[in-house]
């Protein structure tokens, strides 16, 4: 009988340009390694190499994710957990359990529960915490190389001074989250 457990978080909410990203990843039984824990308490370095062994060693992993007009025309909210949903429908083995980190859940067809501070305490929600913000992060370095003004190398398209600076010079651009208040007061401003 299939026991596996997936764990999914995503990353991404509060930034102002590219994709909310939600990661599911199912663990083998003995799995162990020292340091998985959220991927904000990690460095950029730990987070690859951690990243690096979860895939190599976990029974499956998925990426989700929402662009930026879902997440306008949803909500921040809504695209979260579709971002969720994709990633978990995307598995190619199928959990008998979800562990999502927060609490809400999005609506899944397999038994889950929502973990406030799972991505801390839970391996499968830890491992899913670092597979997407890696990916992510990987994303907006790409986005990076097409719009050089805003920084997303080094802020992932979150609300640093020099993000928002670049905004009111240079406007917006098609990745930038246009129901966000920072990117809507320059929407006149388009790129």
């Amino acid at each position: 009988m299939n026991q596996f457990v997936a764990g999914v978080d995503e990353v991404g909410r509060g930034s102002l340009a590219g994709p909310v990203l939600a990661a599911a990843v199912i663990l083998p039984e003995n799995f162990t390694v020292t340091g998985l824990t959220d991927s904000k308490k990690l460095s950029a370095k730990r987070r690859e190499e951690l990243a690096k062994r979860i895939k190599y060693e976990c029974v499956c992993y998925s990426i989700g994710s929402a662009d930026s007009k879902e997440i306008d025309e949803l909500n921040i909210l809504q695209a979260t957990m579709l971002a969720m949903t994709r990633a978990v429908e995307s598995l190619k083995v199928k959990p008998a359990l979800v562990l999502v980190d927060g609490n809400r859940l999005p609506t899944l067809k397999i038994p889950s529960k929502a973990m406030v501070g799972g991505d801390a305490t839970v391996a499968e929600i830890s491992a899913a915490s670092i597979v997407a913000k890696v990916q992510r992060d990987a994303v907006m370095r790409v986005y990076a190389k097409y719009y050089p003004h805003y920084g997303f190398e080094s802020n992932a398209g979150y609300g640093t001074r020099k993000h928002l600076e670049a905004i009111a010079n240079h406007g917006v651009t098609p990745i930038h989250r246009y129901s966000f208040a920072p990117v809507r007061n320059n929407i006149n401003k388009l790129m």
